[in-house]
């Protein structure tokens, strides 16, 4: 295996543990369990919501299932160029997170909606450890 596939596969591993928890596990508060959002517990009262919300958990899961599929595929079947682009478009799509995502978690961790308060600071590292990590790979490709 080359850096570039260690690197797909370090990120398949966590993301196939995020998934498993968001279908079998969804109100746990590790990894990408919602748990921590207050809110998930009142979701579940309301016959009109909570379908919702469960279908978009499933949602989420599901996507993140189509990114861990493909990544097994360009691991197994890919040259390294698309290896390459891969880790390039991972770091891209990660990031995108910081766009759209992060500022409403952290909205919502400072309004009081995230148990445990200041969780956002967590979930800040470890969505920058997945960018981290795919920077030194390509530092380690290119050296």
């Amino acid at each position: 295996m080359n850096i570039l596939q260690i690197g797909i596969l370090i990120f398949i591993i966590i993301e196939s543990l995020n998934i498993l928890t968001l279908y079998f596990m969804p109100s746990s508060r590790i990894g990408n369990g919602i748990g921590v959002f207050n809110a998930l517990e009142e979701s579940k009262k309301s016959e009109e919501i909570s379908p919702f919300v469960g279908y978009l958990i499933n949602w989420v899961a599901g996507t993140k299932l189509i990114f861990v599929m493909v990544g097994i595929v360009i691991i197994i079947f890919g040259n390294e160029k698309t290896q390459l682009y891969t880790v390039i478009a991972f770091i891209i799509s990660i990031l995108s997170f910081y766009w759209r995502l992060f500022p409403t978690f952290k909205k919502l961790d400072k309004l009081g909606q995230i148990t445990p308060k200041g969780y956002s600071k967590t979930l800040n590292i470890m969505i920058l450890s997945f960018i981290v990590m795919f920077v030194i790979v390509l530092v380690i490709y290119f050296v």
